[in-house]
């Protein structure tokens, strides 16, 4: 067997820093910080094995085998995004594309869309999971929901809100939260070492995932106590699914972000049932 490629994440940041010759600027171009832009350039070079740019006070600057390397990364881009796009139909008359994270559409959307549908009979629904900021650059969606930042997600997109960071466990899960396992969302700023600064001390976790949702599911099945969003929380803690472990919350430095598209009747439609929702 081959060796295998580099993670495309490496190059698209290789990309976006090559055309910006900024790692600051490929940063707010592609939706991470600029540490994690120039540890995934690093990498593909440790990887290659070969420097791809000259690092200087001012900026960058390509290197002959970074300059040799961008057509060939850009051209493979562009590929896959017509590849992509091949299969994306586009909007439809009365179909309402709604791309949000899996975490967002199971634990928040879907236990709720009989209430959306009742109210919208004519409305369709097309659900597309998007995590990347790429994602949602190619997805043409009515509606999204981001999850970052305030500056990561853009402008004009509305906060949603509850945005605290609460602990999460299954109801047959007894016992004080000090003596439970706990589950850890890894790649958020918030976590259990937030929380044991700022609430009650607590040990470490024993089980990592990278979403809230993953972690609520983890947590749903009595493998211990989740640190997730408090905007994912309702309709489980209502259906007995879930229940606080702990009487307290700690802020979340990133949250979710709704923009919508105004042009759209059932895009404005879908915001308003969905602020409704949170606000119930």
């Amino acid at each position: 067997m081959g060796k295998s490629l580099p993670p495309l994440t490496w190059f698209r940041s290789f990309e976006a820093a090559a055309r910006t010759l900024s790692f600051t600027a490929a940063a707010e171009e592609i939706g991470l910080t600029q540490s994690a832009v120039s540890q995934q350039v690093r990498s593909l070079e440790l990887r290659l094995g070969v420097p791809l740019f000259v690092r200087r006070p001012r900026g960058l600057s390509l290197t002959d085998d970074g300059r040799r390397l961008l057509p060939q990364v850009g051209a493979a881009l562009d590929t896959l995004a017509s590849a992509a796009g091949a299969f994306d139909t586009g909007t439809s008359a009365n179909l309402l594309t709604v791309a949000t994270s899996v975490s967002v559409a199971q634990w928040l959307i879907t236990p709720h869309l009989p209430s959306f549908a009742s109210r919208y009979p004519d409305i369709r629904i097309r659900l597309l999971s998007a995590v990347w900021p790429d994602d949602f650059h190619t997805s043409r969606a009515d509606v999204e929901i981001r999850f970052g930042s305030e500056k990561q997600v853009g402008e004009g997109a509305e906060a949603l809100a509850p945005d605290r960071l609460v602990p999460m466990k299954a109801p047959r899960l007894h016992g004080r939260l000090e003596d439970l396992p706990l589950i850890e969302t890894v790649g958020t700023s918030g976590g259990w070492k937030a929380w044991q600064a700022e609430v009650c001390a607590a040990p470490q976790p024993t089980l990592y995932t990278d979403t809230y949702g993953m972690a609520l599911q983890l947590a749903a099945h009595g493998n211990g106590v989740a640190l997730v969003s408090a905007l994912l929380t309702g309709h489980a803690r209502r259906s007995g699914v879930l229940e606080l472990a702990y009487p307290g919350s700690i802020a979340s430095q990133e949250g979710y972000f709704l923009s919508v598209n105004e042009s759209i009747p059932a895009a404005v439609a879908f915001r308003s049932w969905l602020l409704e929702l949170l606000s119930g």
